[in-house]
C-alpha cells in the first residue's frame, strides 16, 4: 500500500520561512483534511509538494512509496501519481480542456511501467461526457480552452473532473469548496467521495472552512499554524473549531 510520507519538511520563499517542521503521513485510501487560518501554510504545504519553483525546501524530507519525490521535477511528480488541485486555477488560452486531459492521460499511461495502450480521442471524449454529466459541466466545455471564461464554481468542478480523469495515487485539493454555492459544493463532495471511493487514491484536502465536514468525512483532521501540524484527530477537532475556532489551536507567547 503506497505512503505519502512528510518529515520535519521546512520551505521558504526568498528570505520568508513559510513551513516550519511539516510531518504528515497519509496512506492510500485515507482521506486527511487540513485546517487553519488564512497564511497557516496549508497551501503552501501541496505547492511544495508538487514542485512549485517559487519555494526553497531548507530541510526535511517527502517521499512516495519510499521514493524521493523531492528529488523530482513536477512532471516527474505527475506521472508519480501525485495532482494537485488549483485554489486559484490558471487559464490556458488555446488549449482544448478534452485535449489537454487526453494528451495528459495519455503520457501518464505511457510513463507507467505496464505501458497502457493510448486511449483514442472519440473513446476518451466518452469517458469524459461521462463524468462531466456527474459534475453537471456542460458537454460543450470539451471544447473550450482550459478554464477560459469558466465561473469560479466551473473551475472547481474541472479540477475535480482531472481528478476523475487522471487517476492519481495521491490527490491534493487546496480550498476546492471556495467559490462554491450550497448546490455545488453537494455536487462536488459527492463527485469527491465517489472518485475517493472507485479509484482508492490518498487524499488530502486543504480548507479554513469546517462546512466541508458535513458533505466529507476524513479518516484525520490537522490544524496548521505558523507553517505546521499543531493538532490532529478526528470528531473531537470539529467540535474545538466549532466552539473557539481556530485560535484555540495556536500557543500564545
Amino acid at each position: 500500500m503506497p505512503i505519502l510520507n512528510i518529515k520535519n519538511l521546512h520551505a521558504t520563499i526568498g528570505n520568508t520561512k513559510i513551513l516550519n517542521g511539516v510531518s504528515l503521513s497519509v496512506s492510500s485510501g485515507e482521506i486527511h483534511i487540513i485546517m487553519g487560518q488564512n497564511g497557516s501554510g496549508k497551501s503552501t504545504l501541496l505547492s511544495v509538494l508538487m514542485g512549485s519553483p517559487k519555494y526553497t525546501v531548507t530541510m526535511g524530507s517527502a517521499s512516495l512509496d519510499k521514493k524521493d519525490i523531492l528529488k523530482l521535477t513536477p512532471t516527474q511528480r505527475a506521472q508519480a501519481g501525485l495532482f494537485l488541485g488549483f485554489q486559484h486555477p490558471q487559464v490556458v488560452v488555446g488549449v482544448p480542456l478534452g485535449n489537454f486531459l487526453r494528451i495528459a492521460k495519455n503520457t501518464i499511461s505511457a510513463s507507467k511501467k505496464d505501458k497502457t495502450p493510448a486511449i483514442a480521442p472519440v473513446a476518451f471524449a466518452a469517458t469524459m461526457r461521462e463524468e462531466m454529466e456527474k459534475l453537471k459541466i456542460d458537454p460543450a466545455f470539451i471544447s473550450r480552452s482550459v478554464n477560459d471564461g469558466f465561473s469560479g464554481g466551473e473551475k472547481k468542478k474541472s479540477e475535480v473532473l482531472q481528478m476523475a480523469i487522471l487517476q492519481p495515487a495521491f490527490a491534493f485539493l487546496d480550498e476546492i469548496d471556495s467559490g462554491l454555492d450550497i448546490d455545488a459544493l453537494k455536487i462536488v463532495s459527492k463527485q469527491i467521495n465517489e472518485i475517493h471511493a472507485k479509484q482508492g487514491m490518498g487524499l488530502v484536502i486543504v480548507s479554513h472552512n469546517p462546512r466541508i465536514l458535513d458533505f466529507i468525512k476524513p479518516d484525520k483532521i490537522h490544524i496548521m499554524s505558523k507553517g505546521k501540524i499543531v493538532a490532529q484527530g478526528g470528531s473531537e477537532i470539529l467540535k474545538k473549531i466549532e466552539k473557539n475556532g481556530f485560535g484555540s489551536f495556536i500557543k500564545k507567547k
